[in-house]
Parts: C-alpha cells; structure tokens; sequence
C-alpha cells in the first residue's frame, strides 16, 4: 500500500488499515475475555503477559506488515520489527493486561503512527463499549462504534473538537466550579517503588484532587480526557509504545501539555523514559496541575 504524506486527508490508508487493525483484535479480545488462558511474567517488576497479548498483537502487526511493509513497527511484546527509521507505527495489543488477568473489563487497544518522531495518528479501541476513538493531526478527535449515533465515516470535525457523526459532542467536563479535579495518572515500569519522585507526585494529587485514576490502562485514561469525563493526566517516565496513540487523542481534542515545571512539552516515543514526565489538561484547568506538579516535584527534590 502507498505510504502518504502529512494531512488529515493525507493518512486515510493509514488510519482505515489502523481502524480495522485495532477492532478485529478487539473483537478477538473481547469473545476470550473470561476464558481460561496461560499468564506469564516478564521484566523485574512481575508485569504480566497473557496469551491474548500475543494473538492481540498477530493480528494487529500482520495487518500493518500488509498494508505497509517498508514500515517500522515497535510493539508492546515483539519489540522492533525493522523498517524505515522515519515511520514508525507503534502497537499496544492489550493495554491492561494486568486488569484482564484478574477478571476486570478495563483494558484497551492502541495503534499509533510517528513520522520523524512525532505522533500523526492515534487509534484506541476499547473491546467491551465497542467505542473507538481516533484522531490524525489536525483533523480533531473521533468516535466511532458503541452505539446508534457513532461516527461511520469519521465526519473531521477540526483541531480541538471531539465528533460523533459529524457534530461536535456537548461539553461534558468536570464541572469547572467544582474546587477539586478528577485526574488520571500513570508510570512506566522503569519506576522504582521506592522513587521518591512518583511518591511525592502521587501523594500531592491525592491530596489534592478529588480523585486520581490508577487504571493499569493508560489508553482509557486517554479516551476519557478527550472526551472530557476527567480534567487531566498526569504521567511519570510513561512508556514509549502506548503514551503518541493516546496523548494524541487528547492534544486534538483541545488539551494541552507541559512538563512538570510549566515548561512546554513535546509529544514523542523516542529517548530515555525520563524524557515522558508530563501534565497534560483541558486549557482551563491546566495551570491549576502545573502549580501542583511544580510544588511536588520541587519538595521532592529538597
């Protein structure tokens, strides 16, 4: 299949091979959840691998290695598969393994496509609604799936806004009045359980908000920011294959992002894990987790 260039309209092969990709692994995922299936462990952290990672993830790279064979692809358990340096898709078959392995239904699947680096699209599936969100620089963020009034054709509806069929959804945020935001959170698994830095992070949000959302499926924390159920995100040396896919939704949706310090922060997979320590949130909430993540990490360090 041809390799496009830049544009919302430039990467429609890309974001239709990505779609189809993501939902028939879904639907695999979903018809097994609940099943009997081998569990297996890896790295020094005791982070789990299921037998449906892998199939997950067949199908899914199968399907980019089709359509786009000159292509990189890093996936989540097969690591690099070697391809041109300047695309590179990024695939997360099953983000929330460790969910799945106890039997709770919070889990999602990711695809993304870098080009020189930076994130052009992002697709996050999730098996149980049937929803699928997506979003291709741009062109704003969209849904399709999980009900009658789903997008079929993915209608653009501009840089900053969420669509349904076309038409912008209503603002559903958090209300603004309320003095106490909902956030999610998430750490790569480099991070130590003793990192004086994640503990200070975690305990000022705690603190601080209403609530915070470990979800052990970062993909979901993406979709709600987007579509603004949460008012913002906040990660710790996040991974590098599922973090382009999901920040992606939420920077087309409108939200914004910056270090720890205020400072202005670029989306990316590339570097030390170190380079991925963000605050991302809707524009009118955003100072408001800047001023909180600056005193944290600032104490911290003392």
């Amino acid at each position: 299949m041809k390799r496009t260039a830049d544009g919302h309209s430039g990467y429609a092969a890309e974001l239709a091979v990505a779609l189809a990709a993501a939902e028939e692994a879904g639907r695999m995922l979903r018809g097994r959840f609940g099943d009997v299936w081998r569990i297996g462990v890896k790295g020094e952290d005791g982070d789990v691998v299921t037998e449906l990672d892998l199939a997950a993830e067949r199908i899914v790279v199968d399907r980019l290695r089709e359509g786009f064979p000159e292509d990189r692809v890093w996936s989540e358990e097969a690591g690099i598969l070697a391809g041109a340096a300047d695309r590179t898709w990024l695939v997360d078959p099953l983000d929330g393994s460790n969910n799945v392995a106890v039997g709770l239904p919070v889990y999602a699947v990711g695809i993304g496509l870098c080009v020189e680096g930076a994130p052009v699209l992002g697709v996050v599936h999730e098996p149980q609604t049937g929803v699928t969100w997506h979003a291709v620089r741009g062109g704003g963020t969209h849904r399709r799936g999980g009900g009658p009034d789903a997008d079929a054709g993915g209608t653009a509806a501009g840089p900053g806004a969420v669509a349904v069929a076309g038409a912008p959804l209503p603002d559903t945020p958090v209300p603004a009045s309320a003095p106490r935001l909902v956030v999610a959170w998430t750490q790569g698994h480099s991070v130590r359980k003793d990192d004086a830095v994640a503990w200070a992070l975690r305990g000022a949000l705690e603190r601080r908000t209403r609530r915070v959302l470990a979800l052990w499926a970062p993909l979901i924390g993406w979709s709600m920011l987007a579509r603004g159920t949460i008012d913002g995100f906040v990660g710790y040396c996040a991974e590098a294959v599922d973090f382009p896919p999901g920040a992606l939704l939420a920077q087309e949706a409108g939200c914004e992002f910056r270090t720890f310090d205020g400072g202005p922060f670029r989306i990316g997979f590339t570097g030390p894990d170190t380079g991925r320590c963000f605050v991302a949130g809707r524009p009118d909430v955003i100072d408001r987790l800047v001023a909180l993540t600056r005193e944290a990490t600032g104490a911290s360090l003392v």
